[in-house]
């Protein structure tokens, strides 16, 4: 496990970049903190450092928004907090989201972790209204 710390937002650029430097062949990178904490921010950056010129918002609604990184490749950022049950994850074509190839940053995974082999989970705790404690681990199911 890596820990990042940053306490302002314009670390969040180098925070990106060590991510996306890093685990560049990582596909499914799962995001986890509380509300407010920083996950669509963070996504936000990731998505800038990689050639997204779309406007990045969080899909609460829709679940799930289609962008295009700066080779026009899609990336696929989903909001699975209104998900309440594994149907429903299903219903919206989760797993063809998630055997596409294409990168998927997933914010509130916690009801699809079980249903992935490997991805990236980026932790964010909240230590103040400025400082965020960010951990880094990859992990592996069966």
């Amino acid at each position: 496990m890596l820990d990042l710390n940053y306490t302002s937002l314009s670390d969040l650029p180098q925070v990106a970049q060590h991510i996306c430097s890093n685990y560049p062949t990582q596909k499914i990178v799962c995001f986890i903190g509380e509300m407010g904490s920083g996950k669509t921010t963070l996504i936000k950056e990731v998505c800038r450092f990689l050639g997204v010129k779309e406007n990045v918002s969080s899909p609460t609604y829709s679940i799930v928004n289609e962008l295009l990184d700066g080779n026009g490749k899609p990336i696929y950022h989903f909001d699975l907090y209104r998900i309440k049950s594994t149907k429903e994850l299903f219903d919206i074509g989760f797993e063809e989201y998630l055997f596409s190839g294409n990168l998927c940053l997933i914010e509130w995974p916690q009801i699809a972790t079980q249903y992935l082999d490997e991805f990236l989970e980026i932790s964010i705790d909240k230590i103040d209204d400025a400082t965020r404690k960010i951990s880094l681990q990859l992990k592996k199911i069966n």
